[in-house]
C-alpha cells in the first residue's frame, strides 16, 4: 500500500507484544469473540500508548473491557458498529480509546 513508515504486527498477542521494544504510537486489537485477556491487557496497557482502537465481534467482551481502560486513565471517545454478518444477530463494535 506504498506506506514506508508503519510496521503491521499480527498474531498471538503474547508472542508480538514481547518482541515490541519500542512503544508503539497506537495499538489496534482485534481480539477473537471472548475478548482480550486479563494478562494481555495488562501488556498492552503497560506500553500507555496515547490511542487504542478495539475491534470487538461480541460487545459484551468490550463492555467487559472498557472497565480496564478507564481504570488505566483512558476514555472511550467513539464507539461504531459495523454489520459485517448481514441478516445475522453478529455486529462488530469498534471503540477508539484514549
Amino acid at each position: 500500500n506504498g506506506l514506508h513508515n508503519t510496521i503491521f504486527l499480527a498474531g498471538d498477542v503474547f508472542q508480538v507484544l514481547d518482541d515490541v521494544r519500542e512503544k508503539p504510537d497506537f495499538i489496534v486489537l482485534d481480539p477473537p469473540r471472548d475478548g482480550v485477556s486479563p494478562k494481555a491487557l495488562k501488556k498492552i496497557l503497560d506500553y500507555q500508548v496515547e490511542n487504542v482502537v478495539y475491534v470487538a465481534c461480541k460487545p459484551t467482551s468490550l463492555v467487559r473491557d472498557i472497565p480496564t481502560f478507564e481504570n488505566a486513565g483512558y476514555q472511550v471517545k467513539k464507539v461504531c458498529l459495523c454489520d459485517m454478518f448481514p441478516q445475522t444477530v453478529h455486529v462488530e463494535c469498534i471503540a477508539l480509546i484514549q
